[in-house]
Order: C-alpha cells, then structure tokens, then sequence
C-alpha cells in the first residue's frame, strides 16, 4: 500500500470533516435557509464521501479481492477485511447513496436529511479515518 496516497487522502478526509464541523449551524431550520452553508456542507460530504471510495479502492487494489462493482461495496470489503467495523461500512455505503444525490439531485436535498446526518453521522467518517490511519501504521511497521 502507498502510505503517502492513504495519507494525503486522509488528510483532504480531515479537511472535508474539519470543514463541515466549522460550519454546521446549531440548529437544523439554519441550514434550510442558508444557500451558502448548504453549499459548504454539501459539497465537503460530496468529497469526504469520494475520498473515503477512494481509499477503500486503493486498500482493496493491494488484496486478492475483487474489484467492487459499486462504489459502496468497497466498504463491505474492508468490513470483509476487517479493516472497518460492519456498521461504518453499512453507514458509508449509505453515505454513497446520499452522495448520488447530492450530486446528482441538488435541486431535491432534503436539508433536514443533511442535518440529522451532520448530527449523528459525521463519527462515521472519523471511524474510518481511524480504522485506515491503524491499518497504514500496522503495514508500515510490518515492513
């Protein structure tokens, strides 16, 4: 594995959370109003959830499994791994669904959606920053 890819893509993972946290406003009805916070967070969940496929992806690369079909079933291969725990891989892969619309739908976000998942969801993708962040030390001391 390529501990300076996993690094710089968990760093710009760092950057997107970072982000969001500095701008989730504390109440939710903020957010269905405000077009510039809206566009901050969507477009930061957008990529954290990229750069978490990306980095399952490379992760996956380096073993005899084979390619996922989809892009959250990268994350059911690192559960499979045992890389991440089965419910950040259930999570994100959900993650990956709310990303097609946001990416592809963003005319029809349902703002409440996004608030509750900057409440309750954003530890998942610090999980896996973690969990891939043991994984690249252990491979490194392994070498």
């Amino acid at each position: 594995m390529d501990r300076d890819v996993l690094n710089r893509k968990l760093e710009s993972l760092r950057r997107c959370i970072a982000r969001i946290e500095s701008k989730r406003p504390i109440r939710p009805d903020v957010l269905r109003v405000h077009d510039d916070l809206q566009d901050i967070i969507a477009l930061n969940l957008e990529r954290a959830v990229q750069t978490c496929v990306d980095i399952a992806a490379h992760v996956i690369s380096q073993t005899e499994l084979p390619v996922p079909s989809t892009m959250g079933e990268g994350f059911a291969r690192l559960a499979e791994l045992q890389v991440i725990p089965p419910q950040v891989a259930a999570s994100l892969q959900q993650a990956v669904a709310f990303r097609n619309i946001l990416v592809h739908n963003y005319t029809n976000i349902n703002w409440d959606i996004v608030a509750s998942i900057l409440t309750h969801h954003l530890t998942d993708f610090v999980q896996f920053a973690q969990a891939i962040d043991r994984l690249n030390n252990d491979n490194d001391q392994q070498s």
